[in-house]
């Protein structure tokens, strides 16, 4: 769109600015109250964690025509007992997947004959049993916290040495674990089912997350190089700057990549059913989503706040904000010069020009007037000459001695002649 290409090239040259530091307390607040949501769903709702991490016997019926979940979890009940706790979900169009606690093997061999007399299908040929025990989800579950707490202090150190400074690792750190929490506190929310794919998916998004603050610290990186030389924007300033240069790309990026994930998301929660498909997509889009807005909002403003602090930042801050005061007040004083020249009252060109004639020639000085302007001066030419009764020579003989002319005699006067100007006292 012409439109949006325009808004990102203003973005760009700064013709166009987002506040997105200075509303910094903003987003903070946002993100308080979104991880908040996240802990307390996660602590009153829980995740709903599949078999892989309960364990549990499974049993998986294929070639149904009725999908119904009342079928599995009624064939169930009717060999363990009422308070058996069942699980039914549908794989695909003629799929379904029935999970329950550990079974003995004469239980197991009862629901399956159970389940495929429900489903109307052979318990030979359509039905297959599986059990999958707790040790193997706890051993899937340490190697994900441990692969996770190894990648964050890998990432901790590569951007400190690659930047040059703590501040940003730990910017980037603190948006990571705000995706991280996020995502989580979306599937206790929603209730999807958390299996070593949707796992998988959360690592996943780490890396996404950072890709995108990377960019943008980056470009953050380039703008402050040297900052402290210079007075034409604080700190803060060219953080913010730097975001709103890379905003469109933030969009873009991001958008490409939630399309096939929300297509993926789609396909495999309305067309296919529970799988593999639907426990990495969801968690692929919320991360997606999460680390644009953390890169943004979060890593940023946050590296903003723990870099104005350094003494350097300050003190160049305090040179900006001198420097700015200078020259609005220039500007304001010579906006106001400007309006008392226009109404005839602040002095004008030449108020201080002061001609004298050369000695012994009839040219009077030009004295400034209390007008402005050089007709005063003309008309103080015709005060009295010094010493001589001619003083009250005609207008024309006054002007001529204003611009340094020579006094011409009159015809029939007194007999003193008044061949030089008399200066002004």
């Amino acid at each position: 769109m012409p439109s949006f290409a325009a808004l990102g090239n203003d973005l760009y040259t700064g013709r166009r600015s987002i506040d997105f530091i200075g509303r910094r307390r903003t987003w903070y607040v946002v993100a308080v109250v979104a991880v908040s949501l996240s802990l307390v769903s996660l602590g009153v709702r829980g995740l709903n964690l599949g078999l892989e991490f309960r364990g549990g016997s499974e049993f998986r019926v294929l070639h149904v025509s009725d999908q119904s979940e009342a079928r599995g979890q009624d064939a169930v009940k009717a060999v363990v007992g009422a308070g058996a706790q069942v699980r039914v979900s549908k794989l695909g169009s003629d799929s379904v997947r029935v999970e329950t606690d550990k079974l003995t093997d004469a239980q197991t061999e009862q629901v399956r004959q159970k389940v495929a007399q429900a489903y109307g299908v052979s318990a030979d040929k359509d039905v297959s049993t599986n059990f999958v025990g707790p040790q193997w989800g706890e051993d899937v579950s340490r190697k994900a916290l441990t692969g996770l707490l190894v990648f964050l202090v890998a990432v901790a150190l590569v951007i400190a040495l690659y930047f040059r400074t703590w501040k940003m690792a730990l910017s980037a750190i603190v948006a990571l674990v705000h995706d991280l929490i996020l995502t989580v506190g979306i599937y206790a929310l929603v209730g999807f089912e958390v299996t070593p794919a949707s796992v998988i998916g959360f690592l996943t998004i780490l890396g996404y997350s950072l890709y995108d603050t990377v960019v943008v610290f980056d470009k953050v990186r380039e703008n402050t190089d040297h900052i402290t030389s210079t007075v034409k924007r604080t700190y803060a300033e060219a953080a913010n700057l730097a975001v709103n240069q890379t905003l469109v790309r933030s969009i873009n990026t991001s958008v490409v990549a939630l399309l096939p994930v929300a297509s993926i998301l789609f396909i495999g929660t309305l067309l296919l059913g529970t799988g593999s498909l639907k426990d990495i997509s969801l968690s692929l889009f919320v991360g997606i989503a999460a680390g644009t807005y953390s890169s943004i909002f979060i890593a940023t403003p946050l590296l903003a706040d723990l870099r104005e602090r350094e003494p350097e930042l300050r003190a160049q801050a305090e040179r900006v904000s001198r420097k700015r005061a200078e020259v609005a007040a220039e500007a304001d004083a010579a906006v106001e010069g400007g309006l008392l020249v226009a109404a005839g009252v602040g002095p004008a060109d030449g108020e201080n020009l002061r001609v004298e004639a050369p000695a012994g020639r009839g040219g009077a000085a030009l004295a400034p007037s209390t007008g402005g302007s050089a007709s005063g001066a003309s008309r103080s030419a015709g005060s009295r000459a010094d010493g001589g009764p001619g003083s009250a020579g005609d207008g024309s003989a006054a002007a001529g001695a204003g611009h340094g002319q020579r006094e011409q005699p009159k015809r029939g006067g007194s007999g003193g002649r008044n061949r030089s100007g008399g200066r002004r006292r």
